[in-house]
């Protein structure tokens, strides 16, 4: 299926602990992130998706 109309899934997995820097440690998305997720586009979600890939190679974003 074409990613542009693939709908963007949540990247949890139910364990939602945030970490000192507002980190989920589970799906690496920021609180906000989390919070605002269900109203996002998916093109904003795939920028967030794109973020959690970076945080999980340890950078800080």
């Amino acid at each position: 299926m074409n990613e542009a109309v693939t709908p963007v899934r949540s990247p949890c997995v139910g364990v939602c602990s945030l970490d000192e820097n507002d980190i989920c440690i589970a799906c690496h998305r920021h609180g906000i992130e989390i919070g605002e997720w269900g109203g996002m586009t998916d093109e904003q979600k795939r920028e967030v998706l794109s973020k959690v890939a970076r945080r999980e190679q340890g950078e800080i974003c």
